[in-house]
Order: C-alpha cells, then structure tokens, then sequence
C-alpha cells in the first residue's frame, strides 16, 4: 500500500529542556523560563471557575482579553490578536508576509522560535552577528537585501539575557525599508529595570510597520495555558485574522489572563521577587568566575570558560543533584548553560549546590 506522502519541511525541531532526564525523582525544573511564584491566585479562580464551562466554545476573537489588554495598555482593541501563546502569533505573521523567495534577518543568538517559525514557509533565515552575544544594529543593516521582509528582535533576548536600548531600537527601525516589517519580541519586558531600556510596545505602538508580541507565559506564570497577544497596525492585525483559526484561544485561558492582566500586586510580587534573586544569584556567580549577563530578566546565561569546571561537567553535577539547567547546545553557544530564576528553596538549593561543585 503506498501512503501520502507528507512534504519535507527542512526546520529544526524546538528542544525542550527536560527531555532526557524525565527519570531524575522530583527534578528542580530551572531550564524553562517559567514564573518563580506561579499564577496569580485571581487568575487561578478564573481558571477553576471555567470547569463548568468547558463544553461551550470560547470567544472566536478573544474580544473580553483584548478589552482588558487595551485598557491595561491603553491600546486599540481593533489592533490586539489574541494567540495560543506569542508562538501563533509568530506563525499567523510569517504565514501572512513570507514565501520561498523572501527572507527573514534574526540576530545570531536570537530566540530559535523565529527563525523555525520562518523557515515553515520556506524563507531563508540570514544570522546577523552579535557582539558579546548582544544583537548588533549595524550588523542586522548590513543584511538587509531587497528580498528581506521581517526582522525578529527579541528584547531582552532569550538565551543571551542582552538587550538594545531605546535609542537602538528607535535607530533599527528608522535604517530598515519601511516596507520591512520589524517583529518586536517583548515576552520578558516587565523584568527590565533600567532607564535606557523601553518596551517594544512603549516604543512603537503608533508605528503601523512595527508587530509587537508579548505572552502571558513569563511574568503572569500562565505557560500552561499557551496564551499570547500581538499589537500593530489595523491592517495588517486585520490581515492576520483573515487567517487565524477560530476559537484559537481556550475559555480557561482567557478567563485567567483577563485575571493575571488586572492583578498588579500579584505582578509587582513577581518583580520584587525576580529582583531580589537576580542580585543575588549573579553575586555569587561573580565569586565562582561563571560569566554572566547583567540581571535583565528572569534568566542567566552562564558561560564557564574562565571557571575551572565545563558547562557540561557542571551540567551532569547540578543533575546528579535533581537541578536542571537548559544546555544551548542547540543555539550554538559553546561551553554554556541558561539559569532560569526560580523560587526561594530552589535558589538556595542552587547557590548552595554551586559552591560545593566550585569550591
């Protein structure tokens, strides 16, 4: 019998962190970028409160969220799409502008979603270099041809914890072609506590070439849920509904971030928290000679060449222990490991596990 036979899509496959090491008894999951604290408890109600729910479909538009985001934000609702995280947003935005002839630029080191979400339409992904793992402007100029369509910035970016400032951003858009549209990645923002440094919606949001993303995985500690948004200008939003699944975001999920939006202590507990860690955490990471990015987000990117102990020795070590750290092997950067910031017991429990492995 001869089967269909499905097209070959040449893309990498997304990694996760875990996955070969599911049989560790009670692992300490710092490799995913998760919330250190979790959901708010509102946002856990919502959640609960939707059992009875669930045989009805949810909004086909996500109209309550988009409300509740255009207040919070004081944006246009007519300009919010609504994701099954920032991830669908990625995808209906490539599905929308790219084809085989065209091209996408993302920095070297930048966030791997991007570039898997462009090669499914068959566009070539050109790397800009990074300097000291930073995205560089004039780098990402220099590959801009007559073919490019989409630029994907993520700021902070994940893995590298670097970030362009302000006045960066404000220069990459004003180089790039008006008719390039600049992706802006804002999933780690509210982590951000420094003057030169504004969000991608803050910067741009009366830009009609410019789609920012933002996600409810992070900060609001809703990844579970897969829920996201994107923000533009009306016609190409427009645009991408014409082509967005129906009902693609679940009741539970929008009851819970319409929650998780309009908690603010909730949200400043999470910053405070992430704050506090990341001082010190990268203190001590100082002390043992691991080379570290500046707190920036809720995650390190460690570098061990000048520790006496490699990336992967320290990585097998901190297992051996049930800590679980995300390697980068599949981005490239050598002798490397990403920290996600995670709660008190599990930072203690590191720090204390490190300095045994560097005494």
């Amino acid at each position: 019998m001869i089967l269909p036979k499905p097209r070959n899509i040449n893309v990498d496959k997304y990694i996760v962190g875990l996955s070969k090491f599911t049989k560790i008894d009670n692992p300490i999951k710092l490799s995913a970028n998760e919330s250190a604290i979790g959901a708010s408890p509102k946002a856990i109600n919502a959640f609960t409160n939707e059992k009875d729910k669930i045989l009805k479909y949810p909004e086909s538009d996500s109209n309550s969220l988009r409300d509740a985001v255009s207040k919070k934000f004081s944006i246009d609702p007519n300009r919010i799409i609504c994701g099954a995280g920032s991830d669908q947003i990625f995808d209906l935005v490539c599905k929308l502008f790219l084809g085989p002839e065209d091209e996408v630029i993302c920095s070297e080191f930048g966030f791997i979603m991007h570039k898997i979400y462009a090669s499914l339409y068959g566009a070539k992904i050109i790397f800009a270099k990074e300097k000291n793992y930073r995205t560089s402007v004039d780098e990402i100029i220099k590959k801009v041809t007559k073919k490019t369509r989409i630029v994907f910035i993520a700021n902070p970016n994940n893995p590298t914890g670097t970030y362009l400032s302000k006045n960066e951003m404000f220069s990459l858009r004003e180089k790039l072609r008006s008719n390039i549209l600049l992706v802006v990645d804002d999933a780690y923002f509210e982590f951000m506590n420094t003057d030169d440094f504004s969000s991608g919606l803050d910067l741009f949001k009366e830009k009609p070439n410019v789609l920012i993303t933002r996600t409810f995985s992070k900060i609001y500690g809703l990844a579970g849920l897969r829920i996201g948004w994107g923000y533009s200008s009306k016609e190409i939003i427009d645009a991408m509904y014409q082509i967005k699944p129906p009902f693609n975001v679940s009741r539970p999920a929008l009851s819970s971030a319409i929650e998780a939006i309009k908690d603010n202590e909730w949200t400043a507990k999470a910053i405070e928290h992430n704050t506090l860690w990341a001082k010190k955490l990268f203190t001590v990471l100082e002390e043992k000679k691991i080379i570290a990015n500046k707190p920036t987000a809720n995650f390190f990117l460690l570098n061990f060449d000048k520790a006496k102990i490699s990336s992967e020795e320290v990585f097998e070590k901190l297992a051996s222990k049930r800590l679980i750290l995300r390697k980068m092997t599949q981005y490239k950067i050598p002798n490397s490991l990403r920290l996600t910031i995670g709660d008190n017991l599990a930072n203690e429990y590191f720090i204390k596990t490190i300095k045994d492995i560097f005494k």
